[in-house]
């Protein structure tokens, strides 16, 4: 099932998500929603605040479910190592139409569980990597905007509060 995308203000989006104690079929349920949702949006990457659950859950997919094998679910992830940086532009399902050049490791590990509950280590490189950040900051309850300068930030938020006021963002 598809799921709406929640947008920038909705303090689900603001809110560190909780870790997962047992993966439970309605943890295997929104994994599905979460990478049907990803896919039709479309994007790389969603976590499950995004489709406002709080659960420490995200799903990527770099090549936009070309390759099957490149589609990772992690369940309360976790970084452990990363290397390197690399300055690309980012954008986000959850604020439509605004993008910003963004600073992220080059290359990163995380560990997580998987919907089994096994632990699992996946590394990701240059785009990987920038997904598994950018949704690792979505469950700690932050947004790339975050990681603007003060000015940067400031200007988008207040092209998004004019968008709020005239109906435009839903």
């Amino acid at each position: 099932m598809i799921r709406p995308i929640v947008l920038w203000g909705s303090e689900v989006l603001e809110t560190p998500s909780d870790p997962i104690t047992k993966v439970t079929d309605a943890e295997v349920k929104l994994v599905q929603d979460m990478i049907e949702t990803m896919y039709k949006a479309p994007g790389v990457g969603l976590a499950a605040p995004q489709v406002g659950v709080n659960k420490r859950i995200m799903v990527t997919d770099t090549t936009s479910g070309e390759k099957k094998d490149h589609l990772f679910t992690i369940i309360n992830p976790e970084i452990v190592e990363s290397e390197g940086e690399q300055f690309e532009e980012e954008g986000c399902l959850s604020i439509p139409g605004f993008s910003a050049m963004i600073v992220r490791p080059k290359r990163v590990v995380l560990r997580g569980v998987d919907l089994n509950g096994k632990e699992i280590f996946i590394e990701g490189s240059d785009l990987l990597a920038r997904a598994f950040c950018h949704e690792m900051d979505h469950l700690d309850g932050r947004f790339f905007l975050d990681r603007l300068s003060f000015i940067k930030r400031d200007m988008i938020k207040r092209r998004i509060k004019k968008l709020i006021r005239q109906g435009k963002w839903e």
